[in-house]
């Protein structure tokens, strides 16, 4: 997995960069949660596609998990600035709230988790 040097603030500022040159702006949050389904719709069939017992009909056009994911978070981060919500800040929230709660959850490995890798 190669580490990308984009921070949560870039992409979400890149993405307002381009919605805001449109006169229609962010959609209503009904239809961007819409949009997120759908999204998540998308990667499920992929990994279905890659992972399960579904194999792809040979009209069907082959698409990466990682163009999906990518989609999906386009879509994540659209809504996100919709609603004005820094997902930096929200992953902070959710990470301190799960490392709390999950931290005796499952068996660790010899080495144990360190968060400033």
């Amino acid at each position: 997995m190669t580490k990308s040097s984009v921070t949560t603030e870039q992409m979400q500022k890149r993405v307002d960069d381009f919605i805001s040159q449109f006169e229609e702006g962010y959609f209503s949050p009904l239809a961007m949660i819409a949009r997120l389904t759908e999204e998540v719709g998308e990667l499920a069939r992929e990994v279905n596609h890659h992972y399960g017992e579904k194999t792809k009909k040979s009209t069907e056009e082959e698409k990466a998990i990682e163009e999906e994911l990518g989609d999906l978070l386009f879509v994540l981060i659209t809504f996100s600035n919709s609603l004005n919500i820094d997902l930096g800040k929200a992953f902070e929230t959710s990470m301190s709230k799960i490392e709390s709660r999950d931290q005796d959850r499952f068996t660790k490995k010899e080495h144990s988790y360190d968060r400033s890798n």
